[in-house]
């Protein structure tokens, strides 16, 4: 029995995106915003977490697979650098080039991957 429901899920899922890691922040800040909402007086925080419930699910069935991942792709590229404890980022002042150098080595020279551009900076 439970074998039939899983084929017939994974043949409807079948050709969607399913889920990600914006999937899963959205469904996070609709539960928080859900709880929030609850524990407190302000209940129209409870009407607000539908909003990023519902395009959560909209993204996870949705059939344009190419769009999704491009917005994921922008969600880590914003979050990446917050997350990313161990290296440092800059900017090349020649081309603008983002650099990740690790953290803790002190003054190093830089080279520029894109352009050749050396410089130094203190990580």
């Amino acid at each position: 029995m439970f074998r039939k429901l899983g084929d017939k899920l994974r043949r409807f899922m079948y050709g969607r995106y399913g889920s990600d890691q914006l999937g899963m922040f959205l469904l996070l800040l609709g539960v928080v915003l859900a709880l929030l909402g609850s524990f407190t007086r302000l209940y129209w925080l409870g009407f607000l977490a539908y909003i990023p419930l519902v395009l959560a699910i909209f993204r996870m069935y949705s059939r344009n697979i190419y769009k999704r991942r491009e917005e994921n792709q922008r969600f880590m590229r914003m979050l990446g650098p917050i997350r990313d404890r161990q290296h440092r980022y800059y900017a090349c002042p020649r081309c603008r080039q983002k650099i990740r150098v690790p953290r803790g080595k002190g003054k190093i020279r830089i080279t520029c991957p894109k352009c050749g551009e050396r410089f130094e900076k203190k990580t």
